[in-house]
């Protein structure tokens, strides 16, 4: 995009009172954003209100400051990763994102690749020989979102669920946020090395791409703009507002094929998610937990009004109708065979079943002696078999 064209559809969206639903109205009836701007305040009000008319005449005293961010982001990527910024109408422009509600005028991306294959010659050099997201890419393509405070089963579950996708062959979509996001993101980054994809992840933010939130994260995203692609629909600059996140999840569900949610409150922003993922026609799965658990009670809720309980990962794979990604699965055992072979650990799995478990209460169904009982956990603990919990609780761990 040259500096006129990207400051016009700066302009187009910095003019206050002028949202997207506006802006597609002008843009539909003068073309390019140029054009819009170059109209009469006779001309505008046939197509806006006669205020919104006014703005669009009057130059945004914010453009040049964010004109000149923009550029100087655009021209500071570090070696193997991209930067682009996509305007609606682009030929790279996202085809799964036109169908949405309420499309995004301009999207910001960062890492690996644009959004549709080269169709012109050979990579020649190593600045072209990152992967690119293309339209098959998205269409094989899994959005994880769940909470921000997961119990232990449900960050892994969100990981184990990932990597398989991931080395299935699926790019795993999801939001950067702490929890299952973050889980997720990981799992996929893991998958990728064994399922050799041409994207691993990407991750949908609610504020500018040269911000990172939250902080923890860093490194987390700087893995995933050299394995994969940030996106943001919010200009440079844009701190972490809080209304931002519930906008940016029709993002997140319209470019997936279907979303999973791992784990959710009732009041959880992965509903928003879930239900904008229905509206839009999308398969929606849950994982259903704990009757106890209030993270469970989101996708319980789901699944009562007809999301598709989910198991294992093949479950998803075989609902989304892609034999060939079941079949790139790897080999999954029992969960008997995965766990410990000795007879006395497998015995105390057994008993701890999966709801978060007291020692006293462990002891009481088990009979072993606390130092006995307290040395099992500790080994299955490190083994990653069970979690230990808040409130001197324990819990097992399933596998995806």
């Amino acid at each position: 995009m040259e500096r006129d064209e990207l400051a016009a559809w700066l302009r187009l969206t910095l003019t206050p009172g002028v949202g997207n639903a506006s802006a597609r109205k002008l843009l539909a009836a003068f073309g390019l954003p140029q054009a819009v701007f170059g109209q009469s305040a006779t001309a505008l009000r046939q197509i806006v209100s006669a205020t919104q008319a006014s703005a669009l005449l009057a130059e945004p005293p914010e453009l040049a400051a964010q004109l000149d961010a923009t550029w100087q982001w655009l021209h500071e990527a570090a070696p193997g990763t991209q930067r682009r910024v996509l305007a609606l109408g682009d030929a790279d422009y996202p085809d799964s994102l036109l169908t949405i509600e309420d499309p995004p005028l301009m999207l910001y991306l960062l890492g690996a690749g644009s959004f549709k294959e080269n169709q012109g010659a050979a990579p020649t050099g190593p600045e072209q020989a990152a992967p690119h997201l293309i339209a098959n890419d998205l269409r094989r393509s899994l959005a994880i979102v769940g909470s921000r405070n997961p119990t232990p089963q449900g960050a892994v579950h969100a990981r184990q669920f990932a990597r398989a996708f991931s080395e299935a062959g699926l790019t795993v979509i999801s939001g950067l946020a702490l929890g299952v996001d973050g889980q997720a993101h990981l799992g996929a980054l893991e998958g990728a090395a064994v399922g050799g994809q041409r994207l691993a992840t990407v991750a949908v933010v609610g504020t500018g791409l040269d911000r990172v939130y939250p902080k923890r994260h860093l490194e987390l995203a700087h893995r995933i703009a050299r394995h994969g692609l940030i996106i943001s629909e919010f200009p440079i600059g844009t701190p972490p507002l809080a209304a931002n996140f519930p906008r940016r999840n029709r993002i997140l569900a319209g470019l997936a094929q279907g979303t999973l949610v791992v784990e959710a409150a009732l009041q959880s922003g992965s509903l928003i998610t879930a239900r904008l993922a229905a509206e839009q026609g999308k398969e929606v799965f849950a994982i259903p937990g704990s009757i106890a658990s209030t993270q469970s009670r989101g996708c319980h809720a789901l699944i009562r009004q007809g999301a598709k309980l989910v198991e294992t990962a093949q479950d998803v794979l075989e609902e989304l109708r892609l034999p060939d990604a079941v079949n790139n699965m790897a080999p999954v055992t029992d969960d008997t065979g995965a766990e410990s072979q000795d007879p006395s650990q497998q015995s105390l799995l057994k008993q701890m079943g999966y709801d978060p478990v007291s020692l006293d209460a462990l002891q009481a169904r088990t009979g072993l002696a606390t130092a006995q009982l307290q040395a099992q956990l500790l080994e299955l603990e490190l083994d990653g078999q069970v979690a230990r919990l808040p409130g001197g609780l324990f819990q097992r761990m399933g596998r995806a």
